[in-house]
């Protein structure tokens, strides 16, 4: 006898239970992952808050 390839580690799931996410599972395998649409993005903003600047800014600085 096999082992099975799905286990349930805490409490128990009927058949049915199991076989619903089997499929669930089994159909997100199947899709295929959407390719990033950003070109060059990062993850940090190019522009600066005002209200996150800090309130002195030295006299010999350009912005």
């Amino acid at each position: 006898m096999s082992t099975p390839d799905i286990r349930v580690e805490k409490g128990h799931a009927e058949p049915e239970e199991v076989a619903a996410l089997t499929a669930i599972l089994l159909a997100r395998a199947a899709t295929s992952p959407e390719a990033p649409s950003h070109r060059g993005r990062t993850d940090k903003a190019g522009w600066r808050r005002l209200e996150r600047e800090p309130g002195f800014r030295a006299p010999h600085s350009w912005r």
